[in-house]
């Protein structure tokens, strides 16, 4: 996969246990942590110097790219891998969200 590409992964069946994930990401090289967000949460545009690698585990949550994609919803299972420097935006669903991420530092 090419890391300056924002890739997103849906996920077609029941997703894995938490536990489960956790461990994919980590056979990756990955240093996942767990995060939560309240229903209707917004996040303003914002761009890192790192990538990330986020996981959906429960909820859902939309995140969007001004200039380089359209928005995609995130549901359980479905995974983000977004390429640092890639302005995005996030807002929560209804039900929150609770996800997995972790960090891509640059060597």
């Amino acid at each position: 996969m090419n890391p300056n590409i924002i890739h997103v992964q849906k996920w077609s069946q029941p997703p894995p246990a938490e536990e489960h994930l956790f461990r994919l990401l980590q056979a990756e090289g990955l240093a996942p942590f767990r995060w939560t967000a309240e229903p209707g949460a917004v996040y303003h545009a914002q761009t890192v110097a790192y990538g990330r690698v986020i996981v959906v585990l429960a909820g859902s949550i939309v995140f969007g790219f001004p200039i380089e994609a359209a928005p995609t919803t995130l549901y359980p299972g479905d995974r983000l891998d977004l390429p640092a420097n890639v302005p995005h935006n996030a807002a929560v669903g209804f039900q929150g969200v609770v996800c997995l991420e972790a960090h891509i530092h640059p060597r």
